[in-house]
């Protein structure tokens, strides 16, 4: 299959993409909600897409199952300011619907100290066919973690903020 580099940030942005990681040093901030004070740690980034390339099982075709996203994002301290660390990760399309659509993702947070994976579906990825712009909310689980996320679990929450841009909210349960 021949690549299409796609110039919007795809749902993948994760997770997408996919999906933004929780840093151990002062590059995010846990936020002081009545969740975190449950003893669950919370933590806002800022995903910038920095590369997304769809592989369609029908290139010059409309959207079907089994399209693919490849995504990789820079990562970003709630201010936006301080780079944290990257995403890495795959969508597949699993429904295909003009108005609608599902995805399903699996993202890597690279932070520092360790990695997290987070895993879920994105829902209302296409309108009139084409990918949903902005690019729909989500949350998706995160399923484990390496060094200092060893066993995580919890949830990621993305919103689209501007385009290319996501703020990433990390509920990590404790």
């Amino acid at each position: 299959m021949r690549p299409i580099r796609a110039a919007c940030l795809g749902t993948a942005t994760t997770l997408i993409a996919l999906l933004a990681g929780a840093p151990v040093t002062a590059a995010a901030t846990d936020n002081d909600s009545a969740h975190a004070k449950g003893g669950d740690r919370v933590i806002t980034v800022i995903g910038h897409l920095a590369q997304q390339t769809r592989y369609p099982v029908n290139p010059n075709g409309p959207a079907a199952q089994g399209d693919r996203t490849v995504v990789r994002s820079e990562l970003f301290d709630k201010y936006d300011k301080k780079h944290v660390g990257w995403t890495h990760g795959t969508c597949t399309t699993t429904l295909a619907e003009e108005n609608g659509g599902v995805e399903e993702c699996i993202v890597t947070y690279v932070l520092p100290g360790g990695q997290l994976t987070v895993q879920g579906l994105v829902f209302g990825i296409l309108t009139n066919g084409q990918p949903t712009l902005p690019p729909p909310s989500f949350d998706n689980a995160i399923t484990g973690g390496t060094g200092k996320f060893d066993r995580a679990r919890g949830q990621v929450h993305a919103d689209t903020i501007g385009p290319g841009k996501r703020r990433f909210t990390i509920d990590l349960d404790r």
